[in-house]
């Protein structure tokens, strides 16, 4: 298929996603998360009285309006556990907003999806190493979302052409750090031994580029003009992390001055992850690289092979996530 010749039409939109409030908790015995979704939505030009999300190989436990502080259960077939549809309780004009929630269970390593070219899995979310047997990796969670898998973890409208803000609050064991898209706004002390998270994006962007990663982490703290850049590794990379994503603040103001586009987004995070399916991924605000990119202080004496990579994702905040 020739990209010349080749038609390739941009999804119909019936209904934008417009924020995405979801709160989640990870079972690591099971590798599975729990997850409570409220999805503000509005018809993108044509009256509607259904709603069509996506949401790949879940548990369904329960679907309602929200209005106000009030609840109402909605009729909903999940036959292909793929798309939950869903009947709403009249039709809905373009302008008018309806909030969804939705109670489900995310299952990963239980769906059968096949990759792309350029990401060989299209699980969604990835539970490293979750029960500790492994001595030779870290105990991590982390999720990728293009090209259309963000919708194995929480329920949306998993299209490119969707624009959505975001709160992420994550429930984790208090030992571990999380990253998510946006600026943290809260953190909770939870009487079990676990902390709860909250992840604010603000900005709209598109659902793949939705993100969260958990794990014993070393977080190396940076700054661009007062906006803070930030660099999460193993924590024997801790002393040589400046080595490696260190040029990350010059490369910022570098592409802000060439494009006259000031670096839009409220913080800059890198992660390192285990067993990633890629080389490296744009999540807004908080891209993801591969173990690769972890190099030790005699390897770096020969130059950082992961520069590249660290310059072409920064890159993508730009073209591709603005």
């Amino acid at each position: 298929d020739n990209w010349q010749t080749f038609y390739r039409t941009t999804a119909e939109k019936r209904l934008n996603i417009i924020h995405t409030k979801v709160a989640v908790s990870f079972d690591f015995g099971q590798s599975r998360m729990a997850g409570k979704a409220w999805l503000t939505l509005s018809p993108h030009f044509y009256p509607t009285d259904s709603a069509f999300i996506d949401a790949k190989g879940m548990l369904i436990h329960e679907v309602a309006l929200v209005t106000g502080n009030q609840k109402k259960a909605l009729p909903y077939t999940y036959n292909d556990t793929m798309v939950l549809r869903i009947k709403l309780d009249r039709q809905y004009l373009r302008g008018e907003k309806v909030m969804l929630y939705i109670d489900y269970t995310a299952r990963p390593n239980e769906l059968k999806l096949k990759g792309s070219k350029a990401i060989n899995s299209a699980k969604g979310l990835y539970f490293i190493n979750p029960d500790g047997k492994d001595s030779t990796k870290p105990i991590q969670i982390w999720t990728q979302g293009e090209t259309e898998a963000t919708s194995v973890w929480c329920p949306t409208v998993d299209k490119p052409n969707q624009k959505t803000t975001q709160e992420i609050s994550m429930t984790v064991p208090a030992k571990y750090v999380t990253l998510s898209n946006g600026m943290m706004v809260k953190q909770e002390k939870n009487k079990d031994g676990t902390r709860t998270d909250t992840w604010k994006m603000d900005l709209p962007h598109a659902p793949y580029l939705m993100f969260m990663g958990v794990g014993d982490y070393a977080v190396i703290k940076d700054t661009y003009k007062g906006i803070p850049v930030e660099y999460y590794v193993d924590k024997e990379y801790a002393p040589v992390a400046r080595q490696i994503f260190g040029l990350t603040p010059e490369m910022m103001g570098f592409y802000s001055k060439l494009l006259g586009v000031e670096y839009p987004w409220p913080k800059y995070a890198q992660m390192v992850a285990q067993d990633y399916v890629s080389g490296a991924m744009e999540n807004t605000t908080a891209t993801l690289h591969g173990h690769w990119a972890q190099q030790n202080a005699r390897e770096l004496t020969d130059g950082n092979i992961w520069e590249e990579t660290i310059a072409h994702e920064l890159f993508h905040h730009w073209f591709g996530d603005l």
